[in-house]
C-alpha cells in the first residue's frame, strides 16, 4: 500500500482586526524610536510586533497590513513635511513610503507561508529582515532618485548597533535591528506554544519535540538580545586622528518657514556677523569657518554687496570660509552651492548639490502635479543637479593640510553619494561638512532626525562631521558618533572645536553596496527554499480546522 499522506499543522487562524491593530501598533512604536522621542529600542519590537501581524496571512491581507503599518510610521515620522505646504504633500509622501512596506509585508507572506509548520519554518523568520534591507533599497532609489530618511539604521544613533555602520553600513544596521525584531517574535511565539497559552492540543507535534524547538529558539533569542552589547564592547570605532581648529557658524534667520529668507541680506548679515563674534579676542585664527546651506540666497558671484560682505568675513577670520549659496546658474535654473571663498581674494571653488529634492528644489511632471496642488508653484524655478563630488584643499599653518568634504542637506541620507565624497582618490586626511537649513521645517523633528544620519555617517566613514544648520541643530561630531558643541533651534551660535581629519577606510567603503546585493541573493535562497516546500507539500494534507492551533502563531 502507498504510504499515508503527511499531515502538517495549518497556520491558526487570526481574526484580520486583530492583525491590523497589531500593525498599528507596530508603526506607532517604531515612529517612537525615532527623533525627538529617541526610544530606539523599540525599533526591534515594532519589527516583531510586525512580524507577528503578518505571519501565516495571505500576502493581499499582508500587505494592507503593511500599508497600515506604514501609514502609522511615516505620518508622525514625517509630519515636519506638511508643516507649511499643508496636508495634501505630506499625506501623498507617507502613502507613498508606506506602500513600500506593503510590498515588503506582501512578499514575507508570500515566502513565509509554504514554510509554516515544516522544518524550514526557520526560515520563515529569515525572510524578515532580508525583505527590510531590500524595501529601503527600493525606496532610497525610486521613485525620483528616492527617499531614503527615515529608514530603521536611523532610528539607532544611541543604540550599540550604531556600530555596525562602520563594518556592513546602515543597510546593516537595519539587517541587525530586523533580525534582533524576528528574533524576538519567534522566540515569544515558541514560547507561546510550548506553554500552551492558548489550551491547544498539541496536535502531530509532540510536546518533546515542541519543548526542544522553543528551548532552541529562547536560547536563539538570548544570543541575539546580546548582540548590542557585544558590538558596544568589540566594534567601538576608532576617533584618533590629527586634530584641526575649526569654527561653525549658525547665524540664525528673522522667522521661521516657508519665507525663512524674506529678508536675505539679514540671514547673510547674520553669518558675518556670528563669524566676526567667533573669533574676536582669538590669538590665533581657525583653519576653517563654515556656514551652513541658504547662509547667503543672495547669489555672490552676482551681487558685489554680498559678495563683499563675504570677503569682510573671511579677512576678520583670517581663514577660509565655506559658504552656502544659492547661484542663478546656470538660467533659467539655479544652483544650490557650497562656495569655498579664501583669504586674500580670488575666485572661490564650488561645489554644487548632486541630489536637488524633489518637489521642493525643483518639480517633476509640473502640470500633472498642478492639478493637486498649487504648492507646486512655490517652487518657481528648478535647481540643477551638480555631476561630481568635491573637495576643498585646507591649508594648516606649521603642518599638512587637510581636506573639507561638503554635502549639502538632504544628500547626507544617501549611502552612495556619502560613500563617493568620502573615497575621492587623493584626497587623504578628510573631513566631512553637512551644510543644511531646517528653517522650512519649523520646531519640528525633521532637523534632530537629519542630526542622527549625521551621525551614523559619521561612524559608517570613520570620519568627523561638522553639522551646520541655518538654524540648529549643529555640532561636532566625532568619528564615533558622540557630539560636542551641539546647539539650540532657533539661535545664533558661533562654535569652535578641534575635529579629527582621518585617512583610514572603513570595511563599510570597502564593500560598498555588497550588503544589498547579499540580500538579494538571500532572498533568492528563501524563494528556491519556499518553492521546494511548495512542490514537496503537494501531497500534504492538512489537519482538520480543530487542531489549527497547534501551529505557528
Amino acid at each position: 500500500m502507498p504510504a499515508p499522506p503527511i499531515r502538517r499543522p495549518q497556520p491558526a487562524r487570526v481574526p484580520a482586526l486583530r492583525r491590523a491593530g497589531l500593525a498599528v501598533v507596530a508603526g506607532l512604536l517604531l515612529a517612537w524610536a525615532f527623533p525627538t522621542f529617541d526610544h530606539w529600542w523599540l525599533a526591534p519590537v515594532s519589527v516583531a510586533a510586525l512580524s507577528a501581524a503578518v505571519l501565516g496571512t495571505t500576502w493581499r491581507l499582508a500587505a494592507v497590513l503593511g500599508l497600515l503599518a506604514g501609514l502609522a510610521f511615516f505620518l508622525p515620522t514625517l509630519s515636519w513635511s506638511g508643516i507649511y505646504v499643508g496636508v495634501l504633500p505630506w499625506v501623498a509622501l507617507c502613502f507613498l513610503q508606506a506602500l513600500y512596506l506593503a510590498a515588503m509585508t506582501a512578499a514575507t507572506a508570500a515566502v513565509q507561508r509554504p514554510l509554516l509548520g515544516t522544518r524550514l519554518q526557520p526560515l520563515a523568520y529569515a525572510a524578515v529582515p532580508v525583505l527590510w534591507v531590500l524595501q529601503e533599497t527600493a525606496r532610497s532609489h525610486t521613485p525620483f532618485g528616492g527617499f531614503p530618511w527615515a529608514r530603521l539604521a536611523f532610528s539607532q544613533a544611541d543604540s550599540p548597533l550604531a556600530n555596525l555602520a562602520a563594518y556592513a553600513g546602515a543597510p546593516g544596521i537595519t539587517f541587525a535591528v530586523a533580525a534582533l525584531g524576528a528574533a524576538l517574535h519567534a522566540g515569544i511565539a515558541a514560547l507561546w506554544r510550548h506553554h500552551g497559552a492558548r489550551g491547544a492540543a498539541p496536535g502531530p507535534v509532540s510536546p518533546a519535540r515542541g519543548g526542544r524547538t522553543a528551548y532552541g529558539l529562547a536560547v536563539a533569542l538570548g544570543a541575539a538580545a546580546a548582540l548590542p552589547a557585544a558590538a558596544a564592547v568589540a566594534l567601538t570605532p576608532p576617533t584618533d586622528g590629527r586634530r584641526v581648529d575649526v569654527l561653525f557658524v549658525q547665524g540664525n534667520v528673522p522667522r521661521a518657514g516657508l519665507d525663512f529668507n524674506a529678508e536675505r541680506r539679514r540671514v547673510l548679515d547674520n553669518h558675518v556677523e556670528e563669524t566676526l563674534r567667533g573669533v574676536a579676542g582669538q590669538t590665533r585664527p581657525p583653519s576653517l569657518v563654515v556656514w551652513p546651506e541658504n547662509s547667503s540666497d543672495i547669489d555672490p558671484l552676482r551681487n558685489d554687496d554680498a559678495g563683499a560682505a563675504i570677503r569682510r568675513a573671511v579677512d576678520g577670520a583670517g581663514a577660509p570660509v565655506l559658504v552656502g549659496a544659492v547661484l542663478r546658474e546656470p538660467d533659467p535654473r539655479l544652483s544650490n552651492a557650497s562656495l569655498f571663498y579664501r583669504p586674500g581674494g580670488g575666485e572661490p571653488e564650488r561645489y554644487v548639490k548632486q541630489h536637488p529634492v524633489p518637489f521642493a528644489e525643483y518639480i517633476p511632471f509640473r502640470s500633472f502635479f498642478r492639478l493637486f496642488s498649487d504648492k507646486v508653484d512655490l517652487v518657481s524655478s528648478d535647481f540643477a543637479a551638480g555631476d561630481a563630488p568635491a573637495a576643498f584643499e585646507v591649508p594648516v599653518a606649521g603642518a599638512a593640510s587637510y581636506w573639507a568634504v561638503p554635502t549639502i542637506c538632504f544628500e547626507v541620507a544617501y549611502d552612495d553619494l556619502m560613500r563617493e565624497a568620502t573615497l575621492q582618490p587623493g584626497r587623504r586626511d578628510n573631513l566631512l561638512v553637512v551644510q543644511t537649513n531646517n528653517a522650512t521645517f519649523g520646531y519640528t523633528a525633521e532637523s534632530e532626525q537629519q542630526f542622527a544620519i549625521s551621525r551614523i555617517r559619521a561612524i559608517e566613514h570613520g570620519r568627523s562631521v561638522v553639522h551646520v544648520s541655518t538654524v540648529g541643530v549643529s555640532a561636532f561630531i566625532n568619528p564615533d558618533g558622540t557630539f560636542e558643541d551641539k546647539t539650540e533651534l532657533f539661535t545664533a551660535a558661533a562654535e569652535r572645536g578641534t575635529p579629527a581629519v582621518r585617512s583610514e577606510v572603513t570595511v563599510s567603503n570597502r564593500i560598498g553596496d555588497a550588503p544589498e546585493y547579499a540580500a538579494v541573493v538571500l532572498l533568492l535562497l528563501l524563494v528556491g527554499g519556499a518553492r521546494w516546500q511548495v512542490s514537496r507539500n503537494a501531497r500534504v494534507v492538512p489537519h482538520p480546522r480543530t487542531e489549527e492551533e497547534a501551529a505557528v502563531v
